[in-house]
């Protein structure tokens, strides 16, 4: 099974041109007539779609499309090397930072959002990572 990651933006220039900014992903593709860019250079593809604010994400949806900071259950995690400079390379491109970094026994993560609401996070690894914590019951 491959993963494929969507992300709803209001304006796709300036998406692409954050995401390449602040990440490093690089603009794969478009597709069906620009509504689509394709981002790659993560583990997974990253698909952005251009999707109007106040557009409705299916016909009986209660809530439109708000991209202003909102919450979800589901949020990106990027691994990179360097948190501090991941973190002043996103910010640069237009990110805001939400949680300044916190350590743990597996690495350093910063909590962030991108220009379109989107919260994201950026997770620095050190030792063996997640297997760190593996045996914790907390």
């Amino acid at each position: 099974m491959q993963l494929l990651v969507n992300v709803d933006v209001d304006d796709m220039e300036r998406a692409i041109e954050f995401y390449r900014a602040a990440l490093g992903l690089q603009l794969g593709r478009r597709l069906f007539g620009g509504l689509v860019a394709e981002m790659i250079g993560a583990s997974s593809k990253i698909y952005l779609l251009a999707k109007p604010a106040g557009s409705l994400p299916w016909d009986r949806a209660t809530s439109a499309r708000d991209y202003r900071r909102h919450w979800t259950p589901v949020h990106l995690d990027f691994e990179v090397a360097d948190v501090d400079a991941a973190i002043e390379r996103a910010l640069a491109a237009g990110a805001r930072l939400e949680s300044e970094p916190r350590s743990f026994k597996w690495g350093r993560l910063a909590m962030l959002s991108d220009p379109f609401g989107h919260g994201f996070c950026l997770l620095q690894f050190s030792g063996r990572g997640y297997d760190e914590v593996a045996s914790d019951s907390t």
